[in-house]
C-alpha cells in the first residue's frame, strides 16, 4: 500500500450494459428462489437484489488472480493485500426492474482508506453505482470491499448473539454456493473450492457469500410485508459457513425492519429494510 498514491483511484469509473434474461431469470430462481414458486418470465418484475447477476465481471481465465478474483488495476487499486471480501453495501431502489430489460451501469471509486489494525494492515474500497433502466434511475448502490493480508490461522471476529427468535431456516448447501457462484460470475475460490479455502485463507469450511446472504435478508423483508423496499443496507460481521443452515430473525422499530443472518446462535450479517414513508 506504500508504493501506490491511492488517493489517485478514487474517481476512477467505469461503465457496463447487461440485463437478466429469462434464462439467467430461471438459474437465479433454481439458486435463491423458492421451490414452490415458478422463476420469472416474460416481462414479469426482478426479485430485488437479482441484479447483481446483471453485470457479470468478464475478465479472461488468464487474468484471475490465484484467488479467482480478476486481477486489480483497471478500476479496483493494486493494494497488495491478497484477502478480498464483498464487506457490505446500502441500495436504493427508485423504479423496477423487469426481465428482459437492458440496463446500464456507472461505477466509480469513491473513496479508498488504509488503515492498520491490531491483526495487520487493512483496506476499505468504496464504490458507487447507478443503475439506469427503461424507466431512468433504478438503482443507486453503494458497494463496500475489504483488502487484508492472507492470514496464518482462522481468526474469526467476536460473536454476536442473534437479537430475536429464527423467522427462517435456510439450507444452505455446497451446491448452492456453487450455483450463485455461477450465476453471479464470481470465481472466488473460498465459495467452491474447500482445499483452497481451508489451506489459503485459512477458513474452516466454504464460505457463504455476503451477497447471497443479502438476498437471502432481502427476499425474506419482501415477503414478511409485502413490498420492495425503498431502501436496504447490509453488513458482515462474522463469516458463515456451508453445511450448516442459516437462520433468519428480524426485529422492527417504528416501521424499520431490521434483519439478521445467523449460524449455532450468533450473528452473520446485519441489514435494514425501510419501505415507503419510512426512510
Amino acid at each position: 500500500m506504500d508504493q501506490i498514491n491511492t488517493a489517485a483511484w478514487v474517481g476512477k469509473s467505469a461503465s457496463d450494459v447487461g440485463g437478466i434474461d429469462i434464462s439467467m431469470a430461471a438459474k437465479l430462481h433454481a439458486t435463491i428462489g423458492r421451490s414452490d414458486e415458478t422463476a420469472p418470465r416474460g416481462r414479469a418484475l426482478l426479485p430485488p437484489l437479482w441484479h447483481w447477476a446483471a453485470f457479470p465481471p468478464i475478465s479472461h481465465v488468464d487474468h484471475l488472480g490465484v484467488d479467482g478474483h480478476p486481477a486489480p488495476g483497471a478500476l479496483l487499486p493494486p493494494l497488495g493485500l491478497p484477502r478480498r471480501m464483498w464487506a457490505g453495501g446500502a441500495l436504493s431502489f427508485h423504479a423496477p426492474i423487469r426481465v428482459g430489460d437492458t440496463l446500464h451501469r456507472h461505477t466509480a471509486v469513491r473513496s479508498v482508506e488504509t488503515k492498520t489494525t491490531g491483526t495487520g494492515p487493512m483496506a476499505l474500497v468504496t464504490l458507487d453505482h447507478t443503475v439506469i433502466g427503461p424507466q431512468g434511475l433504478a438503482i443507486e448502490e453503494r458497494q463496500d470491499i475489504v483488502y487484508l493480508p492472507m492470514p496464518e490461522q482462522f481468526t474469526p471476529p467476536k460473536k454476536r448473539a442473534m437479537p430475536a427468535d429464527t423467522g427462517e431456516r435456510v439450507d444452505v448447501s455446497a451446491a448452492m454456493l456453487f450455483r450463485y457462484s455461477s450465476v453471479t460470475f464470481n470465481a472466488h475460490r473460498i465459495h467452491y473450492d474447500l482445499d483452497y479455502a481451508r489451506k489459503v485463507e485459512k477458513y474452516p469450511g466454504l464460505v457463504v457469500h455476503g451477497p447471497l446472504q443479502a438476498a437471502l435478508l432481502m427476499r425474506h423483508a419482501a415477503e414478511q410485508t409485502g413490498q420492495t423496499p425503498i431502501f436496504f443496507d447490509f453488513r458482515a460481521v462474522h463469516p458463515l459457513f456451508a453445511g450448516t443452515p442459516i437462520d433468519i430473525c428480524t426485529t422492527e422499530d417504528d416501521g424499520v425492519l431490521s434483519l439478521f443472518t445467523g449460524q449455532d446462535g450468533y450473528q452473520g450479517m446485519q441489514a435494514t429494510a425501510m419501505f415507503g414513508g419510512t426512510q
